[in-house]
């Protein structure tokens, strides 16, 4: 089967490896639609690991099933998560699914930018949903990403009417705004430094967008009868980012810093002036639940977000290339989906 081979951002070659061999309890899917996601294009967090085959945002069709799977049949649409918890360690039956330790183990065999994907036992059980009938394996891809959204406006407690502060419109900013919308905040304001992506985040349900290289904090309070932002959502891991956001935040507000930054980045923060005199919450999301999955599912079921719309590139395998690059470099770019199967 093909294969696409990463090495670096600007090196993807397309190669050649054996379809893997299942076992019992397990699944051979063949995918197709796998998106790119930003952590893909995290060259430092990759460098040690490389070569290896990225892509965990799919969906597929089953085409084979190992001894002592009931649940799953040939023919049947899935998405797929590639980290799925163990369900009985302490964080896990605490409700804290996403730092178990499992979960930050487990994963597809070669990875989603492949025609083909061996999905072992343990993803099988709780990392392996049907794709409803009126859900395009498009839509489907999206699973995975949603579902890590949605876990981090509940760890944010987001709450309706709450104002937000959505700092980057990117693949995820987007999908934040329309959790956002979809859950019922109330004014959602979104930033970015590209026209194209601001003109997306207003479409998809931000009321108003502020241009990055503005005071944001000063434009939203404008915007929000002089208040701060109820909940501000950091989707860019630059400094000038995480600084507009906590200058944007309110008193009792909640910054997500749902982007990742470079390990050596530290956070400038006035002690006092953030949890003693302000009261505000910093906290963090990572990765989603099984239950977030089947949510994220529904919710793209129902119509309530329309995932399909942010998809700017529909890619074969043999240009994912110029998929990384896009996804690397934004322009008029958002979501980048890999199609393994087109030629």
């Amino acid at each position: 089967m093909r294969v696409a081979m990463y090495y670096s951002n600007s090196d993807v070659r397309l190669q050649e490896m054996p379809v893997p061999e299942i076992g019992a309890g397990e699944l051979l899917v063949r995918v197709i639609a796998s998106g790119i996601c930003g952590s893909d294009v995290m060259e430092w967090y990759r460098e040690h690991k490389v070569p290896l085959v990225l892509g965990h945002e799919i969906a597929g069709e089953v085409v084979g099933v190992g001894e002592g799977v009931e649940n799953f049949h040939e023919g049947d649409r899935v998405a797929v998560t590639h980290h799925v918890p163990c369900m009985t360690c302490h964080y896990c039956r605490s409700g804290h699914h996403t730092v178990c330790e499992t979960l930050r183990t487990t994963s597809f065999d070669p990875g989603g930018f492949a025609e083909f994907v061996r999905i072992p036992a343990i993803n099988v059980e709780r990392g392996t949903f049907l794709l409803p009938d009126s859900v395009s394996y498009i839509q489907g891809s999206f699973m995975e990403p949603l579902a890590c959204v949605l876990r981090g406006q509940k760890q944010a407690r987001s709450f309706p009417g709450c104002s937000v502060l959505v700092v980057g419109s990117g693949i995820s900013g987007l999908l934040h705004v329309m959790v956002a919308r979809a859950l019922g905040a109330g004014r959602i304001v979104a930033t970015d430094v590209v026209d194209f992506r601001l003109e997306a985040a207003r479409r998809l349900g931000a009321e108003e967008t502020i241009k990055a290289d503005e005071d944001v904090s000063a434009a939203f309070r404008r915007m929000n009868d002089g208040r701060g932002a109820d909940l501000v959502i950091t989707c860019v891991g630059a400094a000038q980012a995480i600084e507009q956001s906590l200058q944007a935040v309110a008193r009792m507000g909640t910054v997500l810093f749902f982007a990742t930054t470079r390990p050596e980045f530290k956070l400038p923060l006035a002690v006092n002036e953030f949890f003693w005199r302000r009261e505000t919450t910093l906290t963090s999301s990572y990765a989603g639940s099984p239950a977030d999955c089947e949510t994220a599912l529904e919710l793209i079921r129902a119509g309530r977000l329309p995932v399909e719309e942010t998809v700017t590139h529909r890619l074969q395998l043999v240009d994912i290339g110029r998929g990384f690059e896009l996804v690397a470099n934004p322009g008029e770019s958002i979501k980048v989906i890999i199609e393994p199967q087109s030629f």
